[in-house]
């Protein structure tokens, strides 16, 4: 459990004091009454340290460029008890609201996954291969959908591209290079390809976290066409659409895959084409799946969309 920013000052008035071993009523008295009297029983003293170290972890942190709206992650929603720990590990919070384009986002933690074609998946193309092992050292946030024509207007003042309309619709036809002009204007930027997968995998190992038709819209149900963010089930870590609606721009340039390991990979530093992930409204379901990966030019089409990354 991470530790309120009272039960921090607490500590760092007892240490400040000199009392973690010696711990009196007389030191703090001043603070009776205050926040730091955790047990409420009118005295700051040693059975008031003792709770709060019963709950020693992270101090609890305050973005300035988010607002928070649930600190620890909810079980119900991130199912991966591993996935849990390391997000309260952080000391940051779970799910909150960029202050600027009031997007909702969601921590994602550090942490070591196999990247690319999943153990026995049939439909595994050549540039999934092989799969490696990737850690991942530093915490970021993700939009928890794809950014919508919503909020696309009312960040970039500018006419929305997408092909099929609706506020609620995840902008689409949309090029690299106007997702990352959305970032930039955001301090976000695009993830990258080891973040994207991580985020979509959730923990889980196989090709995709649920039946197709429960996660994602594909050409076998999407009626051609577009759907609203968010109405499908959403992934082990709570994200909707991570597979299916639009295809989605990574920050990487595009190159094969080696077998060795490696740790915060950010692809090649030049190349010709980019890389796009998710699968979409359009497509079939053997391109619908968490390692699928589709090397492109940066050119725009209907079914490509994008989500924000950002830095704590």
């Amino acid at each position: 459990m991470a530790m309120s920013a009272s039960h921090c000052r607490f500590l760092l008035v007892a240490l400040a004091a000199g009392v973690l071993g010696a711990f009196t009523p007389q030191v703090l008295a001043q603070n009776a009454g205050c926040p730091e009297d955790v047990n409420s029983d009118g005295v700051v003293d040693s059975s008031d340290l003792a709770m709060v170290l019963s709950k020693w972890g992270p101090c609890e942190t305050t973005l300035g460029w988010a607002t928070t709206l649930e600190f620890e992650p909810n079980p119900a929603v991130v199912t991966d008890e591993s996935f849990r720990q390391r997000m309260v590990s952080t000391g940051l919070p779970w799910r909150v609201r960029d202050n600027g384009t009031q997007m909702e986002m969601l921590l994602v933690p550090p942490g070591t996954y196999m990247m690319g074609a999943s153990k026995d998946d049939s439909e595994a193309t050549k540039e999934e291969y092989p799969a490696h092992e990737v850690t991942l050292t530093h915490a970021f946030y993700l939009s928890r959908t794809e950014v919508t024509q919503a909020t696309w207007q009312a960040t970039m003042k500018q006419k929305d591209p997408s092909s099929f309309h609706g506020a609620t619709l995840p902008v689409n036809n949309l090029t690299f290079d106007q997702a990352n002009q959305f970032c930039a204007a955001n301090s976000m930027r695009l993830p990258t390809e080891a973040e994207w997968e991580y985020a979509c995998r959730g923990g889980n190992t196989t090709p995709r976290y649920g039946a197709l038709d429960d996660i994602g819209w594909y050409v076998a149900n999407s009626q051609l066409s577009t759907h609203p963010v968010a109405e499908k089930l959403p992934n082990p870590l709570g994200f909707y659409d991570m597979i299916g609606n639009v295809r989605e721009w990574c920050q990487d340039w595009y190159s094969d895959y080696t077998a060795a390991a490696v740790v915060d990979p950010m692809g090649p530093k030049s190349g010709d084409v980019r890389i796009l992930r998710g699968g979409s409204w359009v497509i079939s379901a053997a391109y619908c799946r968490a390692s699928i990966r589709v090397e492109t030019p940066t050119f725009f089409s209907f079914s490509i969309g994008f989500r924000a990354a950002r830095n704590p």
